[in-house]
């Protein structure tokens, strides 16, 4: 056999192998075991299967399109190191793709497991009522969590591109495993959930401008204004956290960057994450402009006594001076801002945050402890903001919150399930018009047919 024909004939097997693998990567659906309290909600699931249906569909038509390149003319014509470039190409683009398939695996896997499983389908019923608010300003996407190693969480927003093409059909939470489940486990996920509201409602792009003028106009403190806009994207994620759960999400916030010394003062300007100990000074100093109380400067003076500044070198008591008289009104700027996308409103009136003033939460915890079942009929962000400010004031301990946390995961998981249920049973019940119906029958055949293809 000359090279080239041995050369064809190889790279035609390695194709054909590609699409031998492709065949192995089966919807989701048939092969997650899982309860159905541990299920995704259709929306994610939907969206989910369509995105990898496509990918695969994709993947065969171009791995399809290799091979009949090899056995036409111009593939017969190409000297070998052409037509191996292109396979690596080819197959450089099959890993990408890979890799996605791989991304939802390790998030939906974990729902086989009966406790886990539920809790995160629990979890993600929380981050819909995160993400939601009054006013209809944008479309809440589907949202998919799951544990994995380490302190810190992580999101991959819904509608930005995956690495292998396409834009992403849910959000996806990566929620750390020592969180699951207790303190701090609705600060990790509500801040991840700010991430994605603040992409929709197109706030990073609104405050730029506003921060870069203060930049302009503060004289000595423009390189800290720098900061400051540097730091927004983490910074708004922190403020929706502590607006829909209060305290907890402060709590939460120490709980992750409680590090030894030197991390904690650690300035670096190209990381997008505020420095640990001007973090938590911003968020009781958000807590206490949404929230007047004597509370955050008790955790603000804890804080201090923890990490005092005592001991810094004269540069970084200069920063950190500078960032404490900047503070108060950089918070000013972040409650009066009044962006476009909300149509002239603050963030502060959106997210409704009287219904989380102190008081009203503790008066709902007493209230609770009489009627249980309130609470478990309360929304989830509101559940977890009153047992956050009952865990602050001493009126809960952690072995409590931890059991409580548990069942209300399971109940809002059961219940959402139900919802689902019994949805798909009344429309079940509706008798389907006929064009509907051959409709709905032709794309079931033709799912059928994509599969066996």
């Amino acid at each position: 056999m000359a090279a080239a024909s041995y050369a064809t004939w190889m790279l035609e097997q390695e194709a054909r192998a590609l699409l031998t693998r492709l065949k192995r990567v089966k919807p989701f659906a048939l092969h997650e075991t899982m309860l159905p309290a541990a299920s995704l909600l259709p929306a994610a699931q939907t969206g989910i299967e369509r995105y990898l249906m496509q990918g695969r569909r994709e993947l065969r038509s171009l791995i399809q399109r290799y091979i009949a390149w090899l056995r036409g003319p111009f593939g017969r014509r190409a000297n070998p190191a052409h037509a191996q470039r292109l396979f690596s190409l080819l197959r450089l683009r099959f890993n990408a793709v890979l890799t996605q398939f791989d991304l939802f695996n390790d998030a939906l896997t974990q729902r086989s497991e009966s406790e886990i499983g539920v809790w995160l389908s629990g979890l993600e019923v929380v981050s819909a009522d995160a993400l939601t608010i009054p006013g209809h300003y944008y479309e809440v996407p589907p949202v998919i969590c799951y544990l994995d190693r380490g302190v810190g969480a992580a999101i991959r927003r819904a509608r930005t591109r995956l690495p292998g093409g396409g834009e992403n059909p849910v959000a996806v939470i990566r929620i750390p495993r020592e969180r699951m489940v207790g303190s701090g486990i609705a600060s990790s996920l509500i801040h991840e959930v700010g991430h994605q509201s603040a992409a929709l409602l197109n706030l990073m792009n609104s405050l730029r401008p506003v921060l870069q003028g203060m930049q302009r106009g503060s004289g000595a403190y423009s390189t800290t204004w720098l900061l400051w806009e540097r730091w927004i994207s983490e910074i708004i994620a922190d403020f929706w956290s502590v607006a829909r759960i209060g305290i907890a999400a402060t709590l939460g916030l120490m709980g992750v960057v409680s590090l030894p010394r030197a991390f904690v003062f650690r300035l670096n300007r190209d990381d997008p994450h505020p420095a640990p100990w001007i973090r938590v000074k911003l968020s009781c100093a958000i807590g206490q402009a949404l929230y007047p109380h004597p509370q955050w400067q008790r955790l603000a003076q804890l804080w201090e006594a923890y990490y005092p500044l005592d001991g810094l070198d004269a540069a970084q008591r200069q920063d950190y001076q500078a960032l404490q008289v900047t503070l108060p009104g950089f918070v000013a700027l972040l409650i009066n801002h009044r962006p476009e996308s909300l149509r002239g409103r603050s963030l502060a009136e959106v997210l409704q945050v009287q219904n989380r003033q102190p008081q009203k939460l503790q008066a709902l915890f007493q209230a609770w402890r009489q009627e249980p079942s309130k609470m478990y009929r309360a929304p989830p962000t509101l559940a977890f903001a009153v047992i956050g400010q009952a865990r602050s004031d001493g009126r809960m301990s952690p072995e409590l919150e931890s059991a409580l946390l548990g069942k209300l995961l399971t109940h809002w998981a059961l219940r959402s399930t139900l919802a689902v249920s019994a949805g798909c049973s009344a429309r079940a019940e509706q008798p389907m018009p006929l064009l509907a119906n051959y409709n709905q029958r032709n794309r079931l055949i033709n799912y059928s047919l994509r599969r066996m293809t």
